[in-house]
Formats: C-alpha cells, sequence, structure tokens
C-alpha cells in the first residue's frame, strides 16, 4: 500500500482557471475502485497499489492535453512504507495524537 500525492497543471490554456480540468482528472479517480482518493486544496492524495497510482497518474495528466491544454506540468510525490502498511487516514490520526487532539 502506498501513499501518492499528484498536482496537475495545465499551461497554455488561454485562462488562470483549471477548475475545470482538475474536476475531469477527478471523475478519473472517480471510475478506479481500487484506489482511494481525497481532493485537496492544492491537489489530490491518493492510496492503492503503487503500481495502480502510477497508472492512474498516467491517465490523469493526459487530460489537459485532451481538453486543449498545450503543456503539462505534473507534480508526484510517493510514500511507499514496506514496514507498515500506510493509510491517508494513519498519517492524519498520527499528527492529530501527537497534538492532543481526539477524533
Amino acid at each position: 500500500m502506498a501513499i501518492l500525492e499528484v498536482t496537475i497543471v495545465p499551461i497554455g490554456t488561454g485562462g488562470t482557471s483549471v477548475s475545470a480540468y482538475v474536476a475531469e482528472c477527478v471523475k478519473v479517480l472517480k471510475k478506479e475502485k481500487k484506489i482511494k482518493h481525497e481532493l485537496t486544496s492544492m491537489g489530490s492524495n491518493l492510496e492503492g497499489d503503487l503500481k495502480d497510482l502510477i497508472r492512474v497518474v498516467m491517465k490523469m495528466h493526459e487530460v489537459p492535453f485532451r481538453k486543449g491544454a498545450k503543456r503539462v506540468s505534473t507534480l508526484v510525490r510517493i510514500d511507499d512504507r514496506r514496514d507498515k502498511k500506510g493509510t491517508l487516514e494513519g498519517k492524519k490520526k498520527a499528527v492529530q495524537r501527537k497534538l492532543g487532539v481526539r477524533s
């Protein structure tokens, strides 16, 4: 199980808003049954098998091109922990415990 953070930025779209591109990328994620995901204000966090995550990032990277972008910048960070199962929820809870926050 791996956690991946992805930010996809279309360039050369003629405007400054990217929410329509983000929405189309999220639609790609929603079709993936093996991948858990959450949208953040600056990207998306994904959880699943690393091979599945890389595959879906490739699909998402193509979305802005299909919508007319001339260039796409995709930033990926991977947390691939092998000593224990890492989850999106688990990472947040670990920090909350250290802050004394009850969930």
